[in-house]
């Protein structure tokens, strides 16, 4: 979920991208830092909207006994960014900037839409300062991955394959309900999506390499790139608010 590469080889050995002196790096990057971060942004104003306004907040959430509940729609909402994915691994094999550009903002607004629940769970500071300490994070990891000249590709693949596991052991773990079950495949997830922020920010440093020049693909890998990272950035906050969050 995390690789959208279109195929691109990874031919380039990472010890040889200077960043340094790389305008055309720094540029490229940046433009997938600033979708990542209006992204964000959209995100957090649809979390709002669905968690406290209460005329859309009761389309999606139903209180009982023991909190709040989804409804049928807040089920296909909270489901549906999974959905769009799927089908964009295996209808746009041919993306263009501006179809990849609308892949990316549909899927970043229904993520930001299901986030309303965690409003309705924790405290309005905590996911504040736990935001706070995710940007943080992913920053400095980000960083590593973009100036290491260790190739992460073994470390990527190793950490693809912890996130099938964590998928499972969450699905799982619904049936269970087991506490400490889920804190450890908190913890977990806290470290794999932290190694991933690395490794993706390294794989999209070298596929800009690999793209030669060729600015219509650029503009598919910068939002491309940008899911990968959101992504990584909505995971990596959401396992960190299950262990540190404080619950209403």
């Amino acid at each position: 979920m995390s690789d959208f590469n279109r195929g691109y080889a990874r031919s380039i050995p990472a010890d040889r991208a200077d960043m340094s002196v790389d305008a055309g790096l720094r540029s490229f990057m940046l433009g997938v830092y600033n979708k990542v971060a209006l992204g964000l942004v959209l995100s957090a104003a649809l979390a709002y909207v669905t968690g406290q306004f209460p005329p859309v907040r009761d389309l999606l959430y139903v209180q009982t006994a023991r909190g709040y509940g989804m409804t049928v729609l807040g089920m296909i909402v909270a489901f549906a960014p999974l959905g769009v994915i799927l089908f964009g691994m295996f209808a746009m094999k041919n993306a263009t900037p501006r179809s990849a550009g609308i892949f990316y903002w549909t899927i970043v607004a229904l993520i930001g839409a299901g986030l309303g629940g965690l409003t309705l769970v924790y405290t309005g500071g905590s996911i504040a300062s736990t935001f706070l300490i995710t940007a943080v994070a992913f920053g400095g990891l980000s960083l590593v991955g973009y100036t290491t000249k260790k190739d992460l590709t073994a470390f990527g693949s190793f950490l693809i394959v912890g996130v099938i596991g964590l998928v499972i052991a969450s699905v799982v773990n619904m049936f269970l309900q087991n506490s400490m079950m889920q804190f450890i495949i908190s913890v977990l997830g806290v470290f794999i999506f932290a190694g991933l922020i690395a490794y993706d920010t390294q794989r999209l440093k070298m596929q800009y390499y690999e793209l030669g020049g060729d600015q219509a693909a650029m503009g598919v890998a910068t939002n491309y790139g940008a899911l990968s990272l959101y992504i990584n950035f909505i995971n990596l906050f959401q396992f960190l608010l299950q262990i540190f969050g404080d619950r209403r």
